[in-house]
């Protein structure tokens, strides 16, 4: 969490207003569980990253590049809406499939690479919020089954999911790390 002090004081030494309020208790509670999601992977080598530990499909660097994607579209549906996700009801077979494919480690993928993409995600997704003028913005949500129909969700609403989502994820990777060779992260 050194990070999210050492940003805010350069913030402050370059003349931009310190964040306060709602706005520095949305950024605490996602860098809070940001960390503990990166934490699960300390020590690890890129193999173990990769690894199936459960029943589940889900491996640590898989979760960490979910998180990612999820975290990156839905802050793209903070700016522009609803376009910024696709119509997921006319998704393809292969479509599908690349989806399938942000849950495990691919050939060629280093934890270090999918911890960085992480890192230049949740630096975007900090700047937005630290300046986003009006969290009551409001979007439709995207068709797909999983939505209700013609529900709209406000950018307050969207941050409180990516931190859901992050918290969960979380979770799992706990989950999976101790499976992996005992260790824990909240332990």
């Amino acid at each position: 969490m050194t990070a999210n002090v050492n940003e805010l004081a350069a913030r402050e030494s370059a003349g931009v207003p310190a964040i306060t309020g709602e706005r520095a208790e949305w950024l605490d509670s996602l860098e809070k569980h940001r960390h503990f999601l990166r934490f699960t992977t300390r020590d690890l080598t890129d193999e173990q990253a990769g690894l199936r530990t459960t029943a589940g499909a889900l491996c640590l660097g898989g979760l960490i590049k979910h998180v990612t994607a999820v975290e990156q579209a839905w802050v793209g549906f903070i700016l522009n809406g609803p376009s910024a996700m696709g119509d997921f009801t006319s998704m393809t077979e292969a479509d599908w499939a690349r989806r399938t494919d942000e849950f495990r480690m691919l050939p060629g993928e280093t934890l270090a690479g999918v911890l960085a993409d992480y890192a230049d995600v949740a630096r975007r997704t900090d700047e937005l919020v630290a300046t986003l003028p009006d969290f009551d913005v409001t979007w439709p949500l995207p068709k797909a089954p999983w939505f209700e129909s013609n529900a709209q969700w406000s950018a307050r609403r969207v941050l409180m999911h990516i931190i859901t989502e992050t918290a969960q994820h979380s979770g799992h990777a706990d989950i999976i790390r101790e499976s992996l060779d005992g260790a824990t992260s909240m332990a």
